[in-house]
This record gives structure tokens, sequence and C-alpha cells, in this order.
């Protein structure tokens, strides 16, 4: 059994065989699946999902940091309807992206925080995406620590002292298609904490893993994940499967 914390299987990528990937996660052994937000526009096709199989996918609600523009403010205020209208298990996908652009940081370093103190006050988890930004995500979660706040920084790909900040926040370490990749240097990082603080992700249609590198990935590729991580710690991978899918029902309460 299998959980995918991190899919994106609501996006248009999948409109013309979304029920074929799901069948093939289902063969896979994956048992749930988690939904993380971009902004409005995504909304309905992720609850529209959701809610024809709510046993199968959990969706969560947030304003992706890339979304984060001039209005998001009123984004947010979207975002705020819905948690007022229906319950998440978590809230995501927030957080701080300078890859693409730097203009907006103020911006997204305020719907980060806004964002932050939903998910307090619910005490629920946040999924932070984290991209060429960890000193700023990582100032702003000490900042804003209670008992309450926890989550998953999704999709890491930092070294082992920031692996162990993370965790020493009490945050798990979302893993997904990058470890396979042969420089990534995510091995060695695994190889240095513990099975009990990581997830497992797919982050799909995008970083599909080795060997499917370089296609639109989907959830039934994490089993090349878990294979991955079970070469690492030399265990099974039946074992990887049943330890991330403890970590992910904890985190996220289902």
């Amino acid at each position: 059994m299998f959980v995918d914390t991190h899919s994106h299987i609501y996006s248009e990528e999948f409109s013309s065989d979304r029920n074929e990937v799901i069948e093939r996660a289902l063969n896979a052994g994956i048992k749930r699946i988690i939904l993380p937000n971009i902004d409005s526009s995504t909304i309905k096709p992720m609850l529209d999902l959701a809610d024809s199989s709510p046993f199968l996918f959990s969706p969560l609600i947030g304003l992706h940091p890339t979304s984060v523009k001039e209005d998001f403010r009123k984004e947010l205020q979207i975002m705020e309807y819905w948690l007022s209208k229906r319950k998440f298990p978590g809230i995501g996908e927030i957080g701080i992206d300078l890859y693409w652009d730097k203009t907006f940081l103020s911006e997204q370093t305020e719907a980060f925080i806004i964002q932050i103190g939903w998910a307090k006050k619910l005490n629920i988890p946040i999924v932070i995406h984290v991209r060429d930004s960890f000193q700023e995500v990582i100032e702003i979660i000490i900042q804003e620590k209670d008992e309450s706040l926890r989550g998953v920084f999704h999709s890491f790909t930092g070294n082992i002292d920031q692996a162990r900040q993370v965790i020493g926040l009490g945050f798990k370490i979302g893993v997904g298609g990058i470890v396979t990749f042969k420089n990534s240097g995510m091995d060695a990082v695994i190889n240095e904490i513990d099975l009990k603080h990581i997830v497992l992700e797919t982050d799909s249609p995008w970083l599909a893993p080795v060997p499917h590198r370089g296609r639109r990935n989907e959830s039934a590729y994490i089993t090349a994940i878990a294979s991955k991580i079970a070469s690492i710690y030399q265990i099974t991978i039946e074992e990887v499967a049943r330890t991330t899918t403890l970590n992910a029902q904890q985190l996220f309460g289902f």
C-alpha cells in the first residue's frame, strides 16, 4: 500500500486518459493520492476529481507561490472561502519560489505567512513548495512555529544539514523522482536520515523517476521511487511502503 502525497492528476495533462492513469495507480498499490491546489483556476477540476472518488483522493487548498501576483489577496479570499465551505486535510501547495521570478518575493512571503496562519488555526499540515528559497522559507517557519505547525517540504532537494533543519522543526521530507536521478545527490542525503521522516510523492505530471524520466509522470511510478529508497536503506520495498504510508496517515489524518 502506497500513498502519493503530491499529485496534480486533475491537470489538463491527464485529460485524455485520466481513468487509465487512475487504474494503473490502483494496480500499483496506490491507496491514497493527495491533490495540492495551485490557484483559483484549479479548484473546480481538483474538487470534481476528489468528489468522484473520495476514498482515493484527498484535496488540499492553497495558493502556489508561482501564482502569487499583484492580485494575490483576491486569490487568497477565494481559498479562504473554500476553507469555510468544506474540510481539507491540509493547506497546499504554498511556499516561496525564486527560480522563475523574484519580482513578487514580498507578496509570496505575505501569502505564505497568511496561509500558515490558516493551518495553525485549523490544526492541519502545510505542503511547502521550496525552489531557490530554502533560507527564506526556513526563516519563516522558525518565526511562525508553534506546537500545531507541521507539514512536508515537498520535492526536497536540499543537503543533509538542511534536511536535519527540516526534521528538527517537526516536518516531513517529501521524496520524489529526483532521488532516482544519477547526479542528484539525494541518495546520500536520504541515507543519513531515518525513514520515519519521509513521505513519498510523484509531483505528477512532472519529475518522472528513472526509468520513466523525460515522460509525463503519474502516481503508478511511485513504485520506482520506493524501490530506489529500499535500495538506499537495504530494506524491502514492502517496508518502505508500510513506513511511508504510516507517515502520510499521521501527517494528513486519513
